[in-house]
């Protein structure tokens, strides 16, 4: 009995293997206890956080969202550090958190060094945490509508404009620097892209534009690139086009300029002599090829013509998969798709319950 507690077995069951032992030819029941494995991985190990992460902050953040957690920081910068950490480990709290966040800082900051402080927090988070850049720009584009304070020494988006500037004003050191100082500046200039696409300016009608200079100096930054044709730069390029490519051609085409089949010439020239990696190459005439092909758009004959087989190619790309009685698999791109589905829509109404209960009778196997 003394044996039975020690392996576990419930005390109402020890009388049933008493009587399977009792018997002469049975062999006593061997009672085998899985050892315990204890894991000697940690969910803080540095490998679970992106480099530039400060794990210290973010050990606020439990249970409880981050809206309630705000008070009881020192300064301004454990603050913002804080909730950019937050975002960074969960950015779905964006746009639950961020109202609660805005109305802190316009408590908080209140005097021109704090909100340069702000500025530079952001700068700093959106250009060295790999994958913040979209996050930065969105956060940049929400307080600089939110923000009241106002100063002379210029408002959120003007202070964040010239702190954007000051790197930009390096561009041709930078490309022409070392690895490290290569890797600061293409991290720039893929937040300056972002700042592009994401950071919206208000006209005095109600209007909504891009803002002006960004996409003048994304234009120039690609200079620099291709005028630098190492492997890196161009790397970076390519992704710069991939990211704001269709964008900054269309707000061209609307001037009358032909900017983007320079930069394209640009592009077909390194190919042919810039001494760059096969691969980069290859990089570089997938984004040509991208490029002929409207950057990946499908237009119809008008903006109001529903897609079809004739005039849209990935008509049938997300359509699913039905099977007949037989199991045949059949999708919208057969040709007598309509009788098969008809057949199916048929099937389905000797089964009332299959809206209800969820049960999939349409599979190979019913």
């Amino acid at each position: 009995s003394e044996h039975l507690q020690q392996t576990g077995i419930p005390s109402e069951s020890q009388d049933k293997v008493s009587v399977l032992d009792s018997g002469p030819e049975m062999a006593e029941p061997q009672v085998v206890v899985a050892p315990v494995v204890t894991s000697k991985l940690s969910a803080k190990a540095p490998e679970f956080y992106p480099s530039g992460y400060i794990q210290n902050f973010n050990q606020n953040f439990t249970d409880s969202s981050f809206e309630d957690r705000y008070d009881g920081y020192l300064t301004l910068a454990e603050y913002v550090q804080d909730f950019l950490n937050h975002l960074t480990e969960q950015p779905g709290c964006f746009e639950t958190e961020i109202e609660q966040f805005a109305e802190t800082l316009n408590g908080w900051v209140t005097a021109d060094e704090t909100l340069q402080e702000l500025v530079e927090l952001l700068y700093q988070q959106a250009t060295s945490v790999p994958n913040f850049s979209y996050m930065g720009a969105r956060l940049c584009n929400y307080l600089s509508h939110h923000l009241t304070i106002s100063p002379q020494s210029g408002n959120f988006r003007q202070l964040l404009l010239q702190r954007c500037r000051t790197e930009y004003e390096n561009r041709d050191e930078a490309a022409k620097g070392d690895e490290k100082t290569q890797k600061q500046f293409h991290a720039f200039v893929l937040f300056l892209a972002e700042l592009y696409l994401n950071l919206e300016i208000k006209g005095t009608k109600g209007q909504v534009t891009r803002a002006e200079i960004l996409q003048e100096g994304l234009r120039e930054l690609l200079n620099v690139l291709f005028s630098n044709p190492v492997d890196n730069n161009l790397i970076c390029a390519v992704k710069l086009l991939k990211l704001t490519g269709s964008v900054l051609e269309d707000a061209w085409k609307e001037k009358g300029k032909n900017d983007m089949e320079e930069m394209i010439q640009r592009i077909e020239n390194v190919v042919l002599d810039a001494n760059c990696s096969r691969d980069v190459k290859h990089m570089l005439l997938k984004l040509v090829e991208l490029r002929s092909s409207n950057w990946g758009r499908v237009h119809g004959t008008s903006t109001h013509t529903e897609a079809t087989p004739e005039n849209d190619p990935n008509y049938f790309m997300n359509e699913p998969t039905f099977y007949t009685s037989d199991g045949v698999p059949f999708t919208a791109a057969d040709p007598d798709y309509q009788e098969k589905y008809q057949e199916l829509l048929e099937r389905e109404d000797l089964f009332p319950d299959y809206e209800e209960n969820g049960t999939d009778l349409s599979g190979p196997g019913d």
